[in-house]
């Protein structure tokens, strides 16, 4: 069992940054793949990042590669999203993900056993 609780979430202006953070608890956190998503009002939810036990091995979305940031530090039981170069089409509730399956496209939301709560982002233009 992992609890995750997300933080950071905010209001910025475009071309802002915000850094999101996952605090996990439980055990064997570094023997899950973490995952990002976002919900946005109207929408259904969709992938962000990802990044596997490995810190090395990481995965984004089209619309965010380049922008966005995922790591994860196993000794603190955290996961990070930095977010630079923010757009108003980012505006979403965030939310952090956890597996401890294998062999499966880290994008699938539906591969994700655990979730947070979520966290608001809103990019004003």
């Amino acid at each position: 069992q992992v609890q995750l609780v997300e933080s950071g979430g905010g209001l910025v202006q475009a071309g802002g940054s915000l850094r999101l953070s996952c605090a996990a608890s439980g055990r064997a956190f570094n023997n899950y793949l973490m995952g990002w998503f976002r919900q946005a009002p109207g929408k259904g939810r969709e992938f962000v990042a990802a990044i596997s036990r490995n810190p090395g091995n990481t995965y984004y979305a089209d619309s965010v590669k380049g922008r966005f940031t995922i790591s994860r530090d196993n000794s603190k039981n955290m996961v990070d999203l930095q977010m630079n170069s923010l757009k108003p089409e980012d505006t979403a509730a965030y939310y952090c993900a956890a597996r401890d399956s294998w062999g499966i496209d880290p994008r699938m939301l539906s591969s994700y056993k655990y979730w947070g709560q979520g966290t608001q982002v809103t990019v004003s233009s």
